[in-house]
């Protein structure tokens, strides 16, 4: 079986179609790692390996999983087609290989009517771990707290910015 290494208790799901995709998923570790989200990380092509990913992507649903992240470069079909295999929300990171990550981007964003993916920015994983905390923060009052402090906290540092440079350019 291939899936006996996943987790209980799983509630987000990191697939990456490369191990190349690797830097994109460390920005997502710090955030989960901050939030207290559990995820679980795997590479698992939808070109290479289309059979695992067709039994994965269902088996993480089953271990707990709420949030699918799929990272991917070039023709970046992996958030796609794990959104065909489930109803759960699929995260697409277009990665910046080949063309720019113009390539996967749009690979990601021009998904089919009825299937869709939710795209973040080129390389942006951050921001693809905070969209997941907000889904799961639907469900869980503590991760909207969370939230809502993280969110006070940018305000406060980009306020601070803001007085810094204004005493620079007097």
């Amino acid at each position: 079986m291939f899936f006996a290494d996943l987790p209980g208790g799983l509630e987000v799901l990191v697939l990456l179609g490369s191990a190349s995709d690797k830097a994109i998923a460390e920005q997502m570790v710090e955030v989960f790692g901050e939030f207290g989200v559990r995820a679980h990380f795997m590479v698992c092509s939808a070109h290479r390996d289309h059979e695992r990913l067709a039994a994965l992507v269902p088996a993480a649903e089953s271990a707990g999983a709420r949030v699918i992240i799929a990272v991917a470069g070039m023709a970046a079909h992996l958030p796609g087609v794990c959104a065909s295999l489930t109803t759960l929300p699929v995260i697409g990171v277009p990665g910046s290989s080949g063309l720019l990550g113009m390539d996967a981007l749009l690979s990601i964003a021009q998904m089919p009517p009825g299937i869709p993916v939710a795209c973040m920015g080129v390389d942006a994983g951050r921001n693809a771990a905070l969209l997941a905390v907000e889904i799961l923060a639907l469900a869980r009052t503590e991760l909207r707290e969370a939230l809502k402090h993280f969110r006070e906290e940018l305000r406060r540092r980009n306020r601070e910015d803001s007085a810094a440079l204004e005493q620079v350019m007097k």
